[in-house]
């Protein structure tokens, strides 16, 4: 039987494994996106309710992004943080 620390390392691990399979399906996904979009002329007007799109203009400035350890934030406008370079976002992004 495998150790207590030994387990918490497999689940960072898997963790980690997670997040990277994530983030390679989710870009795939964009660029699926975006090339439909762009073969068939559909804007994001056409796809989006109205209503969201009222909710993405309100969430403008919001919080979007939080360090776990500093608790420093970021709205995802302007030069992204320091503590955010080099990551993946997605991991940092706030429940709404």
């Amino acid at each position: 039987m495998a150790s207590y620390q030994q387990l918490l390392d497999q689940r960072a691990q898997l963790e980690a494994d997670i997040a990277a399979a994530r983030a390679t399906e989710r870009r795939e996904a964009i660029v699926q996106i975006r090339r439909l979009m762009s073969e068939h002329h559909i804007s994001t007007h056409e796809i989006l309710p109205r209503r969201a799109a009222r909710r993405a203009r309100a969430l403008e400035g919001a919080v979007l992004y939080q360090d776990p350890v500093s608790g420093a934030t970021w709205s995802g406008r302007g030069r992204p943080p320091r503590w955010l370079a080099g990551k993946e976002r997605e991991l940092y992004r706030v429940k709404l």
